[in-house]
């Protein structure tokens, strides 16, 4: 005899239980190119350049290139699109939005003793959002196979049943949670529903294939980066410096999965549709710092060298969860069985080690005319961690990042040239993918161009970015790992004030 189920319990509980997956340490450990217009519309070729706020962030060493006093500040508009193909279906999804996405100050002091080799020092403090988290994609389409019942079975699937019937949703872990969802929405059954002790589970959807799924994931918020900096000048032919670095981190995510079938029905009441909501909130906090230097080897010839340091983060999650299914049979269907506990996962805090990055710089200079440069970045993505690294979860999603990310390298080219006031730029960047198979995340490509005017003690830039990468992610990570293939492409135009002081 079926039961109906509306289950409804307000509040909240704090668990020790992780829910953390691969792709959340990703999104932290990859930096997105911002900055200042003329760092953009160069493509962020600015390790052997300086002279630029934004530079510091790829070397320290940048801001003892300056000669006076500035200040800028720049507007960035971004817009994502998401094109998605889902077993043969296309559809597409975008997000737009406008940012202050930089904005700093750096002062020159330059040494009144003439017979110093130190020239002169800088300091700086620069603010840039390294991500936008604004986002927007959308699939659908008809999966010949596979159903979202194999997700909550992976987790149900040695789970004694009397732990499904006497617990609510938040005395369990996130494992126990999703097998819960499944159960008392009826999606799975027990094989043996006498027996206290049953720990296996079989599949309560209408069999048949042809499964017609939706799956949408909507996002916003930011990472950000204060920098604080310090470098000097040695006979104006070597330049040192340093950034001590506070990250910010502020990220939502919701997902909505949706499954129908029409599948031929019988006398047992099974799942014809369902609806499977998911949000998640992390926030928290970070540290990481930069030393680098630029060496002018001749009076064209400028190289570059840069280390960046793990970011040492201090993270929070909030989860909560919805699953509401509609039975049928022959004789019609019953009430939605609804599960939502209306209730938040506060999980314990934790902490994540994204992978350090090394930097080695190119520029040559044309006299006041122009300039080309090249920056070269290797990152070992392999080396991200959560922790504490003694926590067997921990260890065991540690040593799988460890086996399916690698080293990259990132390629950075840029160039500009000057006709009296104006300034013509451009630039290129290409950055490998961070998973050994290239398909979750494949390489990034990118275009940029600009222009600039110089009105003496004011400058005004202005920069276009367009990128594009390539992913296939499944939408879930056990079970049911069906997902599809999504384009992503991003057209950035920024705006930068430049005030000399």
């Amino acid at each position: 005899m079926k039961k109906y189920i509306f289950l409804l319990f307000a509040g909240f509980t704090f668990s020790a239980a992780q829910s953390q997956e691969i792709i959340d340490a990703v999104r932290y450990a990859q930096d997105n190119l911002s900055g200042t217009a003329r760092f953009r519309a160069m493509g962020g070729a600015f390790g052997a350049l300086g002279g630029d706020l934004s530079s510091i962030n790829v070397n320290p060493a940048g801001s003892a290139i300056f000669s006076n006093n500035q200040v800028t500040i720049t507007l960035t508009s971004f817009n994502t699109k998401n094109n998605s193909n889902y077993f043969g279906t296309p559809t597409s999804a975008s997000d737009n939005s406008l940012d202050m996405n930089q904005t700093g100050g750096v002062f020159v002091f330059k040494n009144q003793d003439q017979n110093s080799d130190w020239k002169k020092v800088s300091f700086s403090i620069n603010y840039e959002n390294t991500n936008n988290f604004d986002n927007s994609a959308f699939s659908a389409g008809v999966n010949p196979t596979n159903s979202i019942d194999r997700y909550f079975l992976s987790y149900a699937n040695g789970v004694p049943l009397s732990v499904l019937d006497n617990s609510s949703y938040g005395e369990l872990d996130n494992g126990g949670q999703q097998a819960y969802l499944g159960y008392q929405a009826y999606v799975i059954n027990p094989v043996d529903d006498t027996n206290p002790n049953n720990t296996k589970y079989a599949s309560n959807v209408t069999p048949g294939g042809n499964y017609y799924q939706e799956n949408g994931i909507y996002s916003d918020g930011y990472n950000g980066k204060l920098s604080f900096n310090f470098a000097s000048s040695y006979k104006d032919k070597l330049y040192i410096g340093i950034n001590l670095n506070s990250h910010f981190t502020d990220f939502y995510r919701s997902t909505t999965f949706f499954e129908r079938n029409n599948n031929p029905l019988s006398l047992d009441y099974t799942v014809k549709n369902l609806r499977f909501d998911n949000n998640l909130y992390t926030y928290g906090t970070g540290f990481s710092f930069q030393i680098g230097g630029i060496a002018k080897v001749t009076k064209e010839v400028r190289l570059g060298i840069a280390y960046e340091s793990p970011t040492w983060y201090n993270l929070s999650d909030e989860f909560s969860q919805s699953l509401i299914a509609v039975s049928a049979n022959l004789s019609g269907e019953l009430p939605p069985d609804l599960v939502d506990p209306q209730l938040i996962n506060y999980y314990a805090p934790y902490e994540l080690q994204t992978p350090d990055k090394f930097t080695g710089s190119f520029g040559y200079i044309f006299g006041k005319t122009g300039l080309i440069s090249i920056d070269y970045s290797i990152k070992n993505y392999g080396n991200t961690k959560f922790q504490p690294e003694n926590d067997v979860y921990y260890r065991s999603l540690n040593n799988e990042m460890n086996n399916i990310l690698i080293t990259t390298g990132e390629l950075r080219i840029g160039a500009e040239y000057k006709i009296k006031e104006w300034s013509l730029r451009g630039g290129y960047r290409f950055e490998e993918s961070p998973y050994k198979n290239k398909t979750t995340i494949g390489d990034l490509n990118s275009f940029s161009g600009g222009l600039g005017y110089n009105f003496g003690m004011f400058k005004l830039d202005f920069a276009y970015a367009y990128t594009e990468r390539n992913s296939q992610q499944g939408f879930f990570t056990q079970g049911f790992i069906d997902g599809a293939r999504i384009n992503s492409t991003n057209n950035n135009v920024s705006m930068t004030f430049l005030f000399e002081l």
